[in-house]
């Protein structure tokens, strides 16, 4: 028998907040922040797509999603034929998802760019729509998928969900919607029929299983999906968030009294959460970048010879059992998914090579004897003082062979808070990144598009050149 929710009910329905902010924003409501902040996301994210060529992973999955799609006038990032918008979609959430570089809300723990960004390319490419439109579109699923997770204050997680692979539906059939136009009854059923598809199990890190990379691509692909269907006059749920065994009820199940329902739709369009966005200096799960500087500014310290005789790292207690635990598989990784959500790999990484790069995730480095010595020497435990989930704090303490020990704590990590990547950052990320795949003169000319495009520029000119 279902238990009683213990949900506080929200003051008024989040659909339909979502859907009247989606349908009333327009590029002139956009604060300059907003504007310049999103196209530097959208770059980063570009980016990634483009890297993602490099590695292993993204062969199988492409051409998967190409056996189950159709040909069509949407670009799939770094080349080949194009696809139908929502195959495209989900190719490129899958690339730009797929080397777990992308940005991340501290707060919400969600990648919110690949919740939104492959349907509004795709839908804005397909619809030969201007560059406006899109940035527009990318902005509401922006703050529909960070509000969406933030509300859950991390729940998601600790029930053993992706809270990207959950929010991605939802936002994406908001971008959609907004870029087809649809009436404030279909953009709530397009909510609705959204909710039918949201999954995300985190399954994922008992083997390092590809699948996290997968649920941006299909949230992009479905809620494209939910949206056409609202359009034709497909009925779906009008309370997919709070109603019974809607979204909270399901995922939060007993935890479902945490939920700030509220929150989600509170000062929007006045307040934007998107600025709060952190892009990533290091190619690993967030949740290590505190322990990852702080390694390697340990490693500034002791030099590059220094003889270790043990690591303790410290990092918020929620987020152990994800990149600490089980500790056999995060001393010896078998894959470069793995490596990313091991604090222990990382970490010794960072003080054998002074540094932490997709290099470091390369077949080779990761059966690398040193790296591998150093972290059989590690151990984790919870960090006593944290700003978690607000910034992705930790810490290293190094005990060396002489028996002396060196400590660094970092409590906001870098490209978080006042320590935010800026455009320099960013621009160089993107090269470093894109270079790994292009020839320099193609890298410079994406670009420069991107970073001169106005609100008339085509987004069909735009995404001929990511093909």
């Amino acid at each position: 028998m279902h238990a009683a929710s213990n949900l506080r009910a929200p003051s008024s329905s989040l659909a339909l907040g979502l859907t009247r902010f989606a349908r009333g924003l327009t590029l002139d409501a956009l604060p300059d922040s907003v504007r310049e902040k999103s196209l530097l996301h959208i770059i980063d994210a570009i980016g990634l797509g483009i890297a993602a060529h490099q590695f292993d992973f993204s062969g199988p999955g492409l051409a998967g999603i190409r056996a189950a799609g159709a040909p069509g006038e949407a670009t799939v990032i770094g080349g080949g034929a194009a696809l139908q918008a929502r195959d495209a979609a989900m190719a490129n959430g899958y690339l730009m998802h797929g080397l777990d570089f992308d940005d991340t809300h501290p707060g919400a723990i969600v990648h919110p760019s690949v919740a939104c960004l492959p349907a509004a390319l795709a839908l804005g490419e397909t619809l030969n729509l201007r560059w406006g439109d899109v940035l527009v579109a990318y902005v509401i699923g922006m703050e529909a998928a960070i509000r969406l997770g933030r509300s859950v204050n991390g729940g998601f997680h600790h029930g053993g969900f992706h809270a990207t692979g959950l929010v991605s539906h939802f936002s994406s059939a908001l971008v959609a919607g907004k870029l087809l136009g649809l009436s404030e009854e279909a953009l709530v059923a397009a909510q609705g029929i959204a909710a039918s598809t949201a999954a995300g199990l985190q399954v994922f890190l008992e083997d390092g299983a590809w699948t996290k990379r997968l649920h941006p691509g299909w949230g992009a692909f479905s809620g494209i999906t939910a949206a056409q269907m609202a359009n034709a006059g497909f009925h779906g749920p009008r309370r997919p968030y709070e109603g019974k065994f809607g979204l909270y009820e399901s995922h939060m199940q007993d935890r479902a009294d945490q939920v700030d329902a509220d929150s989600v739709i509170a000062a929007l369009g006045h307040e934007w959460t998107l600025l709060e966005t952190s892009i990533k200096p290091y190619p690993v799960c967030h949740f290590i970048h505190g322990c990852a500087e702080a390694a390697l500014r340990i490693r500034d310290r002791i030099g590059e010879h220094a003889e270790i005789r043990a690591i303790e790292c410290e990092l918020p207690a929620a987020t152990l059992p994800i990149v600490a635990e089980p500790v056999h598989i995060k001393l010896n990784p078998r894959s470069d998914y793995d490596a990313k959500f091991s604090a222990q790999f990382v970490v010794a990484a960072c003080l054998v090579r002074g540094r932490f790069t997709l290099h470091e995730l390369h077949s080779d480095q990761l059966t690398a004897p040193d790296i591998l010595a150093l972290a059989a020497r590690s151990t984790c435990r919870a960090q006593e003082e944290t700003a978690f989930p607000k910034y992705f704090s930790g810490a290293v303490t190094v005990t060396m062979q002489d028996g002396t020990s060196v400590h660094e704590a970092v409590p906001v990590n870098l490209g978080s808070g006042e320590r935010a990547l800026g455009q320099a950052d960013i621009v160089q990320k993107f090269t470093a990144n894109a270079s790994l795949t292009l020839p320099p003169v193609r890298t410079a000319l994406i670009l420069d598009a991107f970073l001169s495009a106005d609100a008339s520029t085509p987004v069909r000119d735009l995404m001929k050149l990511l093909g």
